[in-house]
């Protein structure tokens, strides 16, 4: 039986490695896209400010409640209650596996800008059967390979992280060689958008959401950690790793391409801006490293997927069936679920022809809750355990950007997350029944009950046709 724990540096890799996935090899388009210099800086500040109060939210529950393992489930279900604590996990789980199919798709599409034509399309966009079978046959290569123990998954995670690091820092040097002051300055309030200053900030949020999902993954695991004190610090260090990245390439990016330019690029536009930097070889480079990069990715979402479930099986709000570990102490039965349902999401990529772009917004829309959660419960636990001001301080402040979040991304992200939750009430209620042979909520949970229904109801109604998958 394999009881290995993770130690501080694969923790960290982990953090990091969930965070720096895709997203981060198509920043400099997709933030130039809505967005001038001014604006972004803006919005990296706000971005950084709020996701470091929510980093250090999971750092001081992490201590105040060492005792509880699972991160995102286990806080909102302590919190919150039963219900909430499912809604939290269920929405982190399809989070996580959406994510993951967007992982495989986006791997694909890249091979396909080597081997693709106009009249002959083998990859396209992640879509075709080729993909289809290509990334199936990793689906079940990673499910062997995270079946074998969580540690040895966490050890092929560190080194892949490690690669895909080294062309992020070759890019920032050279771009910190390429700058122009007068690039980066000729259209700094990005006047052609026709956009406020405002409207821009806002406009990159779900974009600075979407790249730093994932740093909540030291406390998802916080189970096989060798010391728990490394949970809090492995997520700060992730943090403030990852911050630095992405700003340096952001900002950089505008001073050696016009913001136009860089927003008229197709993605990953790293690979166009090293291309202009040092030749054919950067595109090459950048494509390798985005595929090495999502896959290493893949590994550590897959490891968060079967955890979530499994710790809510073992708390009544998951199946019964989902509470099975393996003799290597990996969530077999979770894992099986996960890389079943994730197979049957790429069958329907395949029948419908849905791109990256569209399953990040559905991924990114299902973790908006969990995040305002982690704030809200740490306030709460800090007012209860009277700790000293900071922390209570730091919930109020993750609290804030949890809802900030939730308005910037809009009306249509948020019943859109109506609809993928509501389904998963049913799962609650057949797994409260498994458990307990009853239906007995408390006065909370049927006051949420009911809101969660009319907010269905209102979604189907008014706003499933309008949503813009594309």
């Amino acid at each position: 039986m394999s009881n290995k724990k993770i130690g501080l540096l694969s923790l960290t890799a982990l953090v990091l490695s969930s965070m720096i996935g895709s997203g981060i090899f198509s920043l400099p388009q997709n933030m130039a896209a809505v967005s001038g210099g001014e604006a972004l800086i803006i919005g990296w500040i706000i971005t950084g400010i709020g996701i470091t109060f929510l980093g250090l939210s999971f750092f001081f529950i992490s201590r105040l409640r060492p005792d509880l393992d699972g991160g995102i489930y286990s806080y909102a279900k302590e919190g919150f209650g039963d219900l909430v604590g499912f809604l939290s996990a269920w929405g982190y789980w399809l989070c996580a596996t959406i994510g993951i199919v967007g992982y495989l798709v986006v791997a694909f599409e890249s091979l396909g800008s080597f081997t693709d034509s106009e009249h002959n399309i083998i990859f396209g966009q992640g879509n075709t059967l080729v993909s289809f079978i290509g990334a199936s046959i990793i689906v079940w290569l990673v499910h062997i390979l995270v079946a074998s123990g969580v540690k040895e998954a966490a050890t092929v995670n560190l080194v892949a992280t490690f690669v895909k690091i080294f062309p992020l820092i070759l890019f920032i040097g050279l771009a910190t060689w390429y700058f122009k002051g007068e690039t980066f300055n000729q259209d700094l309030k990005a006047t052609s958008l026709n956009t406020s200053i405002s409207e821009q900030v806002k406009n990159t949020m779900l974009i600075t959401l979407w790249v730093f999902t994932g740093v909540e993954g030291a406390s998802v695991l916080s189970a096989h950690a060798k010391k728990k004190s490394d949970v809090g610090l492995a997520t700060v260090l992730g943090i403030l790793i990852a911050l630095i990245l992405y700003i340096a390439i952001t900002v950089l990016s505008l001073g050696i391409l016009s913001r136009e330019t860089i927003a008229a690029m197709s993605n990953p536009s790293m690979a166009g801006l090293l291309e202009n930097m040092i030749g054919a070889s950067g595109k090459i480079l950048i494509t390798f490293c985005l595929i090495i990069s999502v896959l290493a990715s893949y590994v550590s979402w897959t490891m968060y997927s079967a955890e979530v479930p499994y710790r809510g099986a073992k708390n009544g709000a998951f199946p019964k069936i989902l509470d099975k570990l393996n003799s290597n102490n990996v969530p077999i039965n979770s894992l099986w679920f996960t890389g079943l349902v994730v197979q049957f999401c790429l069958f329907l990529v395949l029948l419908t022809g849905k791109s990256y772009n569209a399953l990040l917004l559905i991924s990114t829309s299902m973790i908006l809750v969990p995040y305002f959660l982690i704030g809200a419960y740490l306030l709460k636990l800090s007012v209860q355990m009277n700790s000293a001001w900071y922390i209570k301080l730091t919930g109020l402040c993750a609290s804030i950007y949890g809802l900030w979040i939730v308005y910037a991304a809009g009306l249509d992200y948020l019943l859109l997350s109506v609809l993928l939750y509501a389904p998963g009430i049913g799962l609650f209620l057949y797994s409260r029944y498994q458990h307990q042979k009853q239906f007995n909520f408390s006065k909370m949970e049927k006051y949420l009950l009911i809101i969660v229904s009319l907010l269905f109801i209102w979604a189907i109604y008014n706003s499933f046709t309008q949503v813009n998958w594309e």
